[in-house]
């Protein structure tokens, strides 16, 4: 019997992913936080004894990851036994003798649990905290070029999100969808002009001009089922998503 280690908390909401059973539900994890490299490094040598300091760990960290992208550029695929990653072309050639198209054709890295984390799951409890309060929630983007979930984005180009209430309706000033820059924390307004399809479960836009860097997504809205919301709320993707 596998020794449980840790535990994930987890909300259910209407799924609107699938439309083969109206009633049924998917399960979000009610992330804690996100933890970046120092904090992980912090936490090695506080909880787990590691026996180099944080700061040594975490140079090295980099200088590995730093590599690693390297490798993928020149097309090599990575093993580390916790993940797999790898380098793909997205899009069609229409014949033997066309060339690689940044306009139509595009370039993503692609990352896959590996055998030594997939070992770790017998260990995880589940703990379902029951329905989600009924608010709005994003679940899913994709970004329509390149097909990349979760992850990239094509400025000047469609960005489809799927969820639950996130039609964006209301009088409220704030009320919209914004790219968030995680750097700066500026707020990109996407024009009520480029939101092409705008339903409770799906919304499609079109993405900003937006520099390179990695953004978060928010949909203010005052959308209900019912009457307006007097109080405009906010969806936030729990994925930060980035512009190569």
């Amino acid at each position: 019997m596998s020794t449980i280690l840790h535990r994930i908390k987890a909300y259910l909401y209407d799924n609107v992913l699938t439309k083969d059973n109206p009633n049924d539900f998917i399960a979000r994890t009610a992330s804690e936080r996100s933890l970046n490299v120092q904090q992980i490094c912090h936490a090695a040598v506080s909880r787990g004894g590691a026996d180099i300091s944080a700061s040594s760990m975490e140079h090295a960290t980099e200088l590995f990851l730093k590599e690693m992208a390297y490798q993928l550029c020149d097309g090599f695929s990575v093993n580390t036994g916790y993940f797999t990653a790898s380098t793909t072309i997205r899009g069609v050639f229409d014949s033997p003798s066309e060339t690689f198209n940044k306009d139509k054709h595009s370039i993503i890295f692609q990352f896959n649990q590996g055998e030594k984390l997939r070992a770790e799951i017998p260990n995880i409890e589940v703990n379902i905290l029951g329905v989600a309060e009924s608010s709005a929630v994003i679940l899913q983007v994709t970004d329509v070029k390149s097909g990349s979930v979760n992850d990239l984005l094509t400025p000047g180009r469609n960005l489809k999100i799927v969820g639950s209430k996130i039609k964006v309706t209301g009088d409220d000033a704030s009320v919209g969808i914004y790219f968030v820059d995680v750097a700066t924390q500026g707020r990109i307004k996407v024009e009520q002009s480029d939101i092409v399809t705008n339903n409770p479960s799906e919304v499609m836009v079109v993405i900003p001009a937006l520099a390179a860097g990695t953004y978060n997504l928010e949909v203010v809205t005052q959308y209900s089922s019912g009457a307006s919301l007097k109080d405009p709320r906010t969806a936030t993707l729990d994925k930060i998503l980035t512009v190569a």
